[in-house]
């Protein structure tokens, strides 16, 4: 048994194994590399790691050249196991294949390789013309799964949207007269935070701006600050919603058709989107270089982003609460014709969050 950065590495494991180390790696990076994508890095060599890395921060080394730092000359003739196709491009910094191939890499196993166009397949060509050994695939299922945001903005040219609410036993978003403090509790709050701060952008409508006065801020802070985004046709938010008074703390946008000819007047700092459909609204959003998204509500908003199918993965906190009555459900709108049409989950997790339950998994 050697042990690597604290942590035992037995000889004799398999690719598959480094792998699946890469994969973990690359996953601390969520919150913090984004529109980056979320990249792991292990070099083995002889059985034993002598190099581990990861994408740390957007701007920042990529998880290959931090693997080649702790590895040093070791990285001689050793493989090097990646989550995602190494660079061969110059952005922010220099080309991840340079680097490998000057360090004397003899084999790169890779996850899967880069959609993004200035990569494509280039950077595993530049591998292989060096005379490196390539593999390509191995895992490719988890990659895609750790970076769907990523994969998202690139390939149908919008953020990752994730679709968030608490409800009751009955399915209830509210009373029947709009009380919804609190559904959930303290525990499922805390996620809830913990979620926004790995967001660029929470969507609400103008109604839960209304009704509730939220902040919408991530408390205590994560790895983002998010935009608070709200969608209105109008524009005609309460003068003392407190998304004004904390334009200090986070960004608010406001979105809908024409709205840049309807406002005439909003505080100084808040920025006005004129975008005809949530469609149209996401692109801006992508260009913009938003990654993921949180639709926090409410009812109306959730339906019309659930009918266009522009959900990619939902977080529902159930409460062990009885209302009944005629209160709003989650999901408000045209919705599905029959029960044979419903839309099922994939890769469901259920957790228990205090009381609560939290629901979890992607729509596909």
């Amino acid at each position: 048994m050697t042990r690597e950065n604290g942590e035992a590495r037995e000889p004799g494991l398999s690719d598959s194994d480094w792998m699946r180390r890469a994969l973990e790696l690359a996953e601390r990076g969520r919150g913090w590399v984004e529109p980056n994508p979320m990249v792991g890095a292990v070099i083995v060599r002889d059985g034993r790691v002598v190099g581990e890395g990861w994408h740390e921060v957007y701007g920042g080394p990529h998880a290959e050249i931090n693997a080649l730092r702790q590895a040093g000359h070791l990285a001689r003739s050793a493989t090097l196991y990646v989550t995602l196709e190494p660079c061969c491009h110059h952005g922010k910094t220099p080309p991840c294949t340079e680097a490998v191939i000057a360090a004397g890499i003899k084999r790169v196993v890779a996850a899967m390789p880069d959609p993004f166009p200035q990569v494509a397949g280039q950077g595993l060509e530049q591998l292989r013309s060096a005379g490196i050994e390539i593999e390509v695939g191995l895992h490719q299922a988890e990659a895609r799964r750790l970076n769907a945001p990523y994969l998202t903005r690139l390939e149908k040219a919008r953020p990752y949207v994730h679709a968030k609410w608490a409800m009751t036993l009955d399915g209830k978003l509210a009373t029947h007269q709009g009380d919804s403090r609190w559904i959930s509790g303290d525990e499922s709050r805390r996620k809830v935070h913990a979620l926004r701060g790995l967001m660029d952008a929470i969507i609400v409508g103008a109604g839960t701006v209304r009704a509730d006065d939220p902040l919408l801020t991530v408390r205590p802070p994560g790895p983002r600050i998010p935009t608070r985004l709200v969608l209105t046709r109008q524009g005609d938010l309460p003068p003392t919603c407190r998304l004004w008074q904390t334009l200090d703390q986070a960004p608010v946008w406001l979105a809908g058709p024409h709205l840049a000819e309807r406002i005439r007047h909003f505080p100084q700092g808040v920025e006005i989107l004129s975008a005809e459909s949530i469609a149209d609204l996401l692109a801006e959003l992508a260009c913009r270089g938003f990654t993921n998204v949180l639709v926090e509500g409410g009812a109306q908003v959730l339906g019309a982003f659930f009918d266009a199918r522009l959900i990619d993965e939902v977080h529902v906190f159930v409460a062990p609460k009885l209302i009944g009555g005629s209160g709003p459900s989650a999901l408000l709108g045209l919705g599905l014709p029959t029960m044979t049409s419903a839309i099922q989950l994939q890769d469901v997790c259920y957790e228990r969050s205090g009381r609560d339950c939290y629901i979890h998994g992607l729509l596909r």
